[in-house]
């Protein structure tokens, strides 16, 4: 039983609870397409929970919800539709699961109208697949994200002190990948707790360089405190209200460390 990441990390021994529940499923093999999440208490996933979660090492709030089914006991999967695929992974969480593995279920309702209802209940998006369409890596015409706000991973090139601990970070120089060259978006100040921002400070201060990463300094960072410049490795995920003109964030807030993305892969997504 191995829990794997998008990038191939083995994050098995991460989340024991969501692998034994999987080890108790009645198969001899099988590659399983799923999310793990922990949600708060009005059964919203949380990013950022999960982050709390993983580095306490808490794990009863930790699911997997399975969402597709790539090989089962010998057979590939991938070329089955999407429904076939759907139906042999319900069969074989109902033969038995833990309470850390969920199905995801499907709705087949118009997109606009789920996406309105989706997005007042606080969630993320969702997901439309095309039901008849054989499993395909990647992105591509037979699934689309829609999401309710924009929603990315970032570069940090840069961060500015708390004026209120010195041992703390106060914002982050954010920035993503275009045409081979880190381009600035702007800074995020908020979505920390003191422990996180703490945290950041360490891991941020070890990985400190002498000049900046962007060529020229972007000229939102020359009129203010300068930032102390870091190797552009770390990608952090965060939660803001769109683009301006200037493809800067607006009101960003900060979710949490990816340590399964490489920074080199971080390009400003599109919005369906």
């Amino acid at each position: 039983m191995k829990l794997l990441t998008r990038k191939g990390l083995d994050w098995t021994d991460r989340f024991p609870s969501v692998a034994q529940s999987i080890a108790g499923l009645k198969a001899k093999t099988a590659l399983i397409d799923g999310e793990v999440v922990v949600e708060d208490d009005n059964g919203i996933s949380r990013f950022s929970l999960l982050q709390q979660d993983l580095t306490t090492g808490r794990q009863s709030r930790m699911v997997l919800y399975a969402f597709d089914l790539m090989h089962l006991d010998g057979k590939d999967m991938k070329r089955q539709p999407l429904s076939a695929r759907m139906a042999a992974l319900a069969a074989l969480i109902r033969r038995g699961h833990g309470r850390h593995l969920r199905l995801s279920r499907s709705l087949s309702r118009p997109g606009p109208a789920l996406l309105k209802e989706v997005c007042k209940m606080g969630l993320e998006g969702i997901m439309s697949k095309l039901n008849d369409a054989p499993y395909r890596s990647g992105r591509g015409r037979d699934w689309v994200k829609t999401k309710c706000s924009d929603r990315q991973e970032l570069v940090v090139a840069g961060f500015a002190p708390s004026s209120a601990d010195t041992h703390a970070v106060g914002a982050l120089v954010l920035a993503f990948h275009k045409r081979g060259r880190l381009h600035y978006v702007g800074r995020v100040g908020t979505g920390f707790t003191h422990e996180t921002a703490r945290k950041l400070y360490r891991t941020l201060r070890s990985r400190e360089r002498k000049t900046s990463p962007f060529k020229p300094v972007p000229k939102n960072e020359t009129g203010r405190r300068k930032p102390v410049w870091v190797e552009p490795t770390m990608v952090v995920e965060v939660d803001f209200h769109g683009w301006t003109h200037g493809d800067r964030v607006r009101q960003a807030s900060f979710q949490g460390v990816r340590h399964d993305k490489a920074a080199h892969d971080v390009v400003r997504e599109v919005k369906h």
